[in-house]
């Protein structure tokens, strides 16, 4: 299925999304966690991807990001990913969710045996002051409204110590409020 939303302004910030196919909770460890927060490193040293904001939860992330060729960095930060994730899972024999991976993966899909991410990640590009305010809000809040913390600053895998704390998060980010 192809996404309505798109990449317009190559110079622009965007807020993205991505999801676990079927939400199917894959951060479950530290170990999961590592492997999003080393592709986001890789994609920021490699390939000039800035992060402005971000949080990974349990089966989706969402970051304000730029990059002169956003898709780009997404699909093949996406594909890395997956394939790290399939790899741990094998070792972790975690036949469940390899599983759901195999039964969701659709059938025009020759490439791969597994598909962990949903198509698309959801491009909406920044274009006010208010609106940057309120997707980093939004992204700060969402573990707390998952009640997975109570401070948005107590989530380790945010960029929330970052804004609200002199504590800095697992990602490097350019802070722009």
């Amino acid at each position: 299925m192809k996404s309505r939303y798109k990449i317009h302004n190559k110079d622009g910030i965007y807020f993205v999304t991505s999801t676990i196919v079927n939400w199917i909770p894959v951060f479950i460890n530290e170990k999961y966690y590592d492997i999003i927060l080393n592709t986001m490193r890789h994609y920021q040293k490699n390939n000039n991807l800035i992060i402005y904001a971000y949080v990974f939860l349990d089966n989706h992330f969402h970051m304000i990001i730029s990059n002169e060729d956003v898709s780009k960095i997404m699909q093949s930060a996406k594909k890395y990913s997956a394939k790290e994730i399939v790899k741990n899972l094998k070792a972790d024999l975690n036949e469940k969710i390899l599983k759901e991976f195999r039964e969701l993966k659709p059938g025009y899909k020759n490439t791969s045996t597994h598909q962990v991410w949903q198509e698309s990640f959801h491009p909406q590009e920044i274009i006010s002051y208010e609106m940057l305010k309120q997707k980093i809000e939004y992204i700060h809040y969402n573990p707390v409204r998952k009640n997975f913390v109570l401070n948005p600053s107590d989530w380790k895998y945010s960029s929330a110590a970052d804004y609200y704390t002199d504590r800095k998060g697992p990602l490097d980010i350019v802070r722009i409020v």
